[in-house]
């Protein structure tokens, strides 16, 4: 492709989420966006009205598809596709207060065990995601939104770091100048060839 032909994934992470008996909601239903998550993706739908945006995809999370709905507020023309791949990590940990979790500092994937997810099973199906963009979308711009760790296991590959647990850790919080995904926060991927191996530029955006 030539680079006005570049295809562009803006991977979105959902708004902040009423949560107030402060525990991870992560796979959990009905969990919703605050008055200031709402706010949040009235600012990343605000940076994307203008975009020639192709299609919205969102996770099944309900979080997810109400900050896709505020930035198809803007594409009336579009529909909402939802899509598995984009879904929040599967964890052991769902339910659980924040205070256990902040105390063995957010690791959920050391010694993690089947059923639940370690790094590369997320990276695998990001990349099945995006490599179904790449196909139906080549050239064009496409908006996903998705999780903190799927947002930030994309960021790591783009990084070309090792696709693990510590390497995220240490990429968001010992990095100067590299932010984990805020809420309602953009990580801009950005293709120039439809080969599956093409790690792409990566920039992120923090509309408010």
């Amino acid at each position: 492709m030539q680079d006005q032909n570049k295809t562009i994934l803006y991977l979105v992470r959902h708004g902040e989420v009423h949560n107030p008996r402060k525990i991870l909601y992560g796979r959990l239903p009905r969990f919703t966006l605050s008055k200031t998550g709402f706010s949040q993706a009235s600012a990343t739908a605000d940076f994307l009205k203008d975009k020639p945006i192709a299609s919205v995809f969102s996770s099944p999370l309900l979080r997810a598809r109400k900050t896709a709905q505020v930035i198809l507020d803007h594409h009336p023309e579009l529909n909402l596709r939802v899509s598995k791949h984009l879904l929040e990590i599967n964890t052991e940990f769902d339910g659980r207060p924040l205070v256990e979790l902040e105390a063995i500092d957010w690791d959920f994937y050391t010694d993690v065990q089947a059923p639940y997810e370690t790094p590369d099973d997320i990276f695998r199906r990001i990349q099945k995601f995006i490599q179904t963009v790449k196909r139906d979308y080549a050239g064009k711009q496409v908006v996903a939104v998705s999780h903190g760790d799927i947002v930030g296991f994309t960021t790591v590959w783009a990084k070309k770091l090792p696709i693990e647990g510590k390497t995220k850790r240490t990429l968001f919080t010992q990095t100067p100048g590299v932010e984990y995904p805020a809420t309602a926060s953009i990580s801009k991927f950005t293709f120039h060839t439809a080969e599956a191996d093409e790690v792409p530029e990566y920039e992120y955006i923090k509309p408010y």
